[in-house]
């Protein structure tokens, strides 16, 4: 493998040459922009925006832009003379346990190689250290005109190192969790761990890349004169959905993972611990709200009616209680007892 970066390793006062070489590699498919018309290349060209002439790579530089949109320029010879320690050193800072570097600060992988017959010795000492402390150690180094943070561990019989970003270059996470408050029962907490124990054990190098595959058929099917893939048929499901019976999904989960593996489908189906109201109990609790409320609107029916028979004159048969009754027939027409005392006033004046 082709080198990208050789220095040392600085190990305290112990210097171990080595050269720095990729680990990773992209297999994904790559494309050229085309004139769709023609099928001709689309080819970037670097012009200057002063004259309008195109540039050679020769006499581009680089600078450094302000908020106003000014150029400060930057020459090699300028950063060159910065002090940087660990221009061409790896130089390790501390030792510490692994589950304490947050794998969201992981950047690229390297191997690092020894370079030469005198740094074999060092290199196999660090890597055993490493090994037995079980630990990783933490490093600086410079690559790219930049200083970089770097985490060094044992792959095998070679030692590695994962480019860190710094800390102030990790985002909180605010506001991405889910702000509307959400209950999960046990019994759906028991069927995501059946399904993670069933989909837990996999093969990680017996996994590919489905999608790469398809598009590298797909081009050598049209390679051939053929017309590459059919897209799928409108209506068709093409997943993504949302899960409206999160237990229902759960369980069906489970039972597809078994059955692919061969295992056996069976899958119990965990019922909520609470007990739930039987499905008849809430209709007949509607019923009674209605029946009751019917009664209170016959009530109300009756009571206005009475107030009616109470103000307008009615006969003794319009008249439902004996309380509605005497009101009744008070206003309704002048009762004998009147017609006898008028007379008796008229003697006395």
């Amino acid at each position: 493998m082709r080198s990208i970066w050789n220095g040392a390793i600085s190990f305290g006062l112990v210097s171990i040459p080595i050269k720095l070489v990729n680990a990773t590699e992209s297999h994904s498919v790559s494309f050229r922009q085309i004139h769709a018309e023609d099928g001709g290349r689309i080819r970037y060209k670097k012009v200057c925006e002063l004259d309008g002439e195109e540039v050679p790579p020769a006499e581009i530089g680089r600078a450094y832009e302000e908020g106003d949109g000014t150029m400060i320029p930057v020459t090699d010879e300028d950063l060159a003379a910065l002090p940087l320690p660990t221009a061409k050193t790896i130089e390790i800072v501390a030792f510490v346990p692994a589950g304490e570097i947050d794998p969201l600060q992981m950047d690229a992988a390297y191997y690092l190689s020894a370079n030469g017959v005198p740094a074999a010795k060092p290199y196999t000492l660090l890597r055993e250290a490493l090994k037995r402390s079980d630990k990783v150690a933490v490093a600086k180094y410079a690559l790219r005109g930049r200083e970089r943070l770097g985490m060094l561990r044992v792959v095998d019989d070679v030692i590695a190192m994962h480019g860190l970003l710094w800390p102030d270059e990790i985002r909180a996470p605010e506001g991405v969790a889910p702000e509307t408050p959400v209950s999960v029962r046990d019994a759906e907490l028991d069927l995501a761990d059946a399904l993670m124990a069933t989909l837990g054990e996999v093969d990680i190098h017996g996994l590919h890349d489905d999608y790469r595959t398809a598009v590298e058929e797909m081009i050598a099917a049209k390679a051939e004169g053929g017309e590459g893939v059919q897209a799928p048929e409108p209506g068709e499901e093409q997943g993504g959905g949302q899960v409206i019976d999160l237990m229902a999904a759960l369980e069906n989960s489970v039972r597809a993972a078994r059955e692919a593996r061969g295992e056996d489908a069976v899958v119990t189906e965990l019922k909520p611990r609470g007990k739930p109201a039987p499905a008849e109990t809430a209709p007949k609790k509607r019923t009674a709200r209605k029946t009751t409320t019917a009664k209170t609107a016959t009530a109300g029916k009756r009571s206005a009616a009475a107030t009616k028979t109470a103000k307008e004159p009615k006969g003794p048969k319009g008249t439902t209680t004996k309380e509605p009754t005497t009101k009744a027939t008070s206003t309704a027409s002048p009762s004998p007892t009147p017609r006898k005392k008028a007379p008796a006033r008229k003697r006395s004046a």
